[in-house]
């Protein structure tokens, strides 16, 4: 096989993208619509969810594990669609492996830093992702005169999962979490899980017009597409219907998590198998 040959080969290999359960949709679905041509295959870790509460070196473990499947899967690139994955794991796994592979944080902190106009921004997201400060410390690189307020969301993610989008249960718990972030006059407010853009709508008319939503997952689709514009891996070539573009596997609960699946995505899903990631 030729060198030509051998890059076109890597060309139509597939993007791995890994979050603890669901939430990584909003990634894969962003991914979908603006690289259309990318084949996917996502692992979403529904036995271990959630990642927030756990531990540095819990995560690292889960997040390596994952990494190996993926390795196995002979994907082109990673994605760590989950946000405490991309704050506690990445940087330690990036420095492992010889496949380029990116997180949800900085693309995030990146778009934040340039929309504030009052140099004030939220951030919401699990216990995890909030207690590593991992967005203080990127938008502060970028802006140290930038003030970040962070708050822990936790109850956010189970009443993502249970389907309650629109349900004045969740209201009720987005404006006790959002109060203190509305006090401090917030411009810009970073959604850091990846879970939160399914309740974007409830979120934006708590916590007000005058406030601009980021949501990494948009900015991360962007940045894989540049990186794999500048790798020389993006693949040109439109799939045709039936080949199989995308896979979903999980670690626990398939059913449940093609019903979510189907709910999300434009085009649904046909299965998700059930995989044993301890054994990787």
């Amino acid at each position: 096989m030729s060198l030509a040959d051998d890059r076109e080969a890597l060309r139509q290999a597939p993007v791995g993208v890994f979050d603890s359960g669901v939430g990584g949709l909003t990634v894969a679905r962003e991914i979908m619509r603006q690289i259309p041509n990318e084949k996917i295959i996502y692992f979403g870790d529904t036995a271990r969810v959630p990642y927030g509460s756990k531990s540095k070196e819990t995560i690292t473990r889960y997040a390596r594990q994952i990494v190996r499947f993926l390795q196995e899967q002979r994907v082109k690139a990673i994605v760590a669609a989950c946000n405490t994955a991309s704050a506690y794991a990445l940087d330690e796994i990036e420095g492992e492996i010889d496949i380029p592979i990116i997180g949800v944080v900085k693309p995030g902190a990146r778009v934040a830093a340039e929309s504030t106009k009052n140099g004030r921004v939220g951030v919401i997201g699990t216990e995890g992702t909030i207690g590593s400060r991992i967005y203080s410390t990127y938008i502060k690189e970028i802006n140290p005169e930038i003030q970040v307020m962070g708050k822990a969301c936790p109850l956010f993610v189970p009443l993502v999962e249970e389907g309650l989008w629109q349900d004045p249960v969740t209201d009720e718990i987005a404006k006790r979490y959002l109060g203190g972030l509305i006090d401090s006059e917030i411009d810009t407010l970073i959604l850091g899980c990846t879970h939160y853009p399914l309740i974007r709508s409830t979120l934006g008319r708590i916590i007000g017009e005058g406030v601009t939503l980021v949501n990494p997952a948009y900015e991360t689709a962007r940045e894989l597409k540049e990186l794999l514009e500048r790798e020389q891996l993006l693949n040109e070539k439109k799939q045709e219907l039936g080949m199989n573009c995308y896979r979903f596997y999980v670690s626990d609960m398939a059913e449940k998590f093609q019903s979510f699946a189907n709910s999300i995505l434009k085009y649904g899903i046909l299965s998700a198998r059930k995989i044993d990631i301890e054994h990787y």
